[in-house]
């Protein structure tokens, strides 16, 4: 818990690979498609609002684009019901990055938050690990279409 007994979920990853790339990994979904959804309807970029969509499990959101720092921050509203979800980058070295995500918002309260905080805790560290697989190793995990192979659509 932070200040003011926020709930934050709060997953972090180092990646070895500059932090342009791993910046770019979040921004173009010719390469986010690589390790998280499977289709968006354009790039992030401030004041947009874009489409990701999970075509296994028949799911997409809008994901509304509040400010972008280049190599730096990434922050974005996004779900039902909509909760913040930053993306911070950090150079450890020239050849290193890390890679925090902090979702916040949430609304729920209860065993239905902790239900919210487990699912995102689990689904953003699974992007992470898939973004860590695919930058340093060029591996498509598939981490994400095979989290819940009992609801995909055939």
């Amino acid at each position: 818990m932070k200040e003011n007994h926020i709930p934050i979920v709060e997953c972090q990853m180092m990646i070895r690979k500059p932090i342009s790339q791993v910046f770019q990994a979040f921004v173009d979904p010719t390469i986010t498609t690589k390790f998280w959804f499977t289709k968006s309807s354009g790039k992030l970029e401030k004041g947009s609002t874009i489409t990701w969509q999970w075509e296994m499990y028949n799911v997409s959101t809008k994901v509304s684009v509040k400010d972008i720092i280049e190599n730096e921050k990434i922050l974005t509203e996004w779900g039902e019901p909509a909760t913040t979800v930053d993306y911070e980058f950090k150079a450890l070295s020239n050849d290193t990055t890390y890679v925090v995500i902090k979702n916040y918002g949430f609304d729920q309260t209860g065993n239905d938050l902790i239900q919210a905080i487990n699912d995102n805790t689990g689904g953003f560290t699974t992007v992470l690990d898939g973004l860590k697989a695919y930058l340093e190793f060029g591996i498509e995990l598939n981490l994400v279409r095979d989290k819940f192979p009992h609801i995909q659509q055939k």
